[in-house]
């Protein structure tokens, strides 16, 4: 059902253009008598013409999404630099690349872990795409421990990463400090060292930056994605991740 508000707004459009009155008119301008009438005959003439509701909703979500793009593209802009060349992520595939890829990502997401396979897949088939992770912890205390070793892992050994990152995410149970940790400790790093650098400023720094970039994108959940001028929240598929490149690259799903 329509509102009611919205209904007694559209019925004195509706009344006006029927009588020809050049004044504005407000739904309080009839009286009950003139509403229940006009209610009647909108009622009639949408159970006439249901198309006119699917009409409208189609251009709503039309526009809806299109004040969203444009929200979203303000966003990066005002975020661009923290978003695609901050110190603090991680950096795969060509940094010099035409097209960057930013994914974040939680270690305990299930979707995230489907996910990596896209990563890859994009890192090892585009050349010409530089890829950012960034740890975006939001699913539980086990997911921000991970991050935090995940963090220290890229002070430390920035070339390992990747490598942590596939054995944390592509491993089973919940990602948490002492998998991390193990991980971590397979891959030959400085044990102490981590442990120092999980508690710095700068693994907390880390975390609260990728955290204020995605509120200020308007992200709530895992994996979630800047790519170009777009944001893409949502596991939205290999194919689909393409098509967004293709877009962010020469404005058309395949170049």
């Amino acid at each position: 059902m329509l509102p009611l508000r919205p209904l007694f707004a559209f019925a004195a459009l509706f009344a006006l253009a029927l009588c020809g009155a050049p004044q504005a008119v407000s739904a309080e301008s009839f009286s009950d008598g003139q509403r229940g009438e006009i209610e009647t005959i909108i009622k009639n003439y949408l159970v006439s013409h249901p198309e006119v509701l699917e009409e409208a909703m189609t251009e709503l979500s039309k526009r809806q999404a299109a004040a969203e793009a444009a929200k979203h593209e303000a966003s990066i802009a005002s975020n661009a630099d923290a978003i695609f060349n901050s110190p603090r992520g991680v950096v795969l595939g060509n940094k010099d690349g035409d097209v960057t890829f930013v994914e974040f990502f939680d270690y305990n997401c299930g979707y995230c872990k489907r996910a990596m396979a896209d990563m890859l897949d994009l890192m090892k088939n585009d050349s010409k795409l530089k890829i950012v992770l960034k740890e975006f912890p939001v699913l539980s205390q086990g997911s921000v421990e991970a991050a935090q070793v995940a963090v220290a892992v890229r002070m430390q050994a920035p070339q390992k990463y990747l490598d942590f990152h596939q054995k944390l995410l592509g491993g089973r149970g919940p990602a948490d400090k002492a998998h991390a940790l193990a991980v971590a400790k397979d891959l030959g790093l400085d044990m102490a060292r981590i442990e120092k650098d999980m508690a710095s400023p700068e693994a907390k720094a880390t975390i609260e930056e990728n955290f204020k970039l995605a509120e200020e994108m308007g992200m709530n959940g895992t994996p979630s994605y800047v790519i170009g001028k777009q944001v893409v929240i949502g596991a939205v598929g290999l194919e689909g991740l393409k098509e967004k490149i293709g877009v962010a690259r020469c404005g058309k799903a395949t170049c």
